[in-house]
């Protein structure tokens, strides 16, 4: 994708966001172009259709998740994307992937980075993030481009809570 192509791509994903949410993950963006990465929003929004059939193929554990939060009128409030390397989208480096998990926290974001690792693997991940070794040899959890607020959970946000 080319430079022009990834960043309408970004512009047009962040409009499917809540707005406190897209703030952050603008930053993220920002942060991460500041480190020489070139991040690509490869989904928003996800139509309760499309999160089913991620659902029935194990992309995903949600019947309902934060992709497919909208507003009161149905307008789209996703509180989640997935976000990739453009560079390499098929398969991100350990190296993207930390640096998109500590651009996330720096802005009260998380990743899926840690889920499903025991507590020794998830420490390892810690412990690059605090000393910035982003290409530290640690072990991935099953989600690491998704990334979403922190504080709220999917069931909340179904009932209408948003992020601050």
């Amino acid at each position: 994708m080319t430079e022009l192509q990834r960043k309408q791509r970004n512009a047009d994903r962040l409009l499917e966001l809540f707005p406190t949410f897209r703030n952050r993950l603008t930053n993220v963006i920002a942060d991460l172009e500041l480190m020489g990465m070139r991040p690509r929003i490869q989904d928003g929004y996800r139509s309760p259709e499309d999160q089913m059939i991620a659902f029935n193929s194990n992309h995903s554990k949600l019947k309902f998740g934060f992709h497919n939060v909208t507003g009161k009128n149905g307008e789209k409030e996703s509180l989640a994307v997935d976000m990739l390397d453009d560079n390499n989208a098929v398969n991100s480096s350990v190296n993207y992937l930390l640096k998109l998990a500590f651009a996330s926290e720096k802005n009260g974001l998380e990743t899926g980075i840690r889920w499903g690792l025991p507590a020794k693997l998830v420490d390892a991940i810690n412990n690059a993030l605090t000393t910035q070794q982003f290409d530290a040899p640690v072990k991935i959890g099953w989600d690491p481009t998704h990334v979403q607020p922190v504080g709220i959970s999917a069931s909340d946000a179904k009932t209408g809570k948003r992020p601050l």
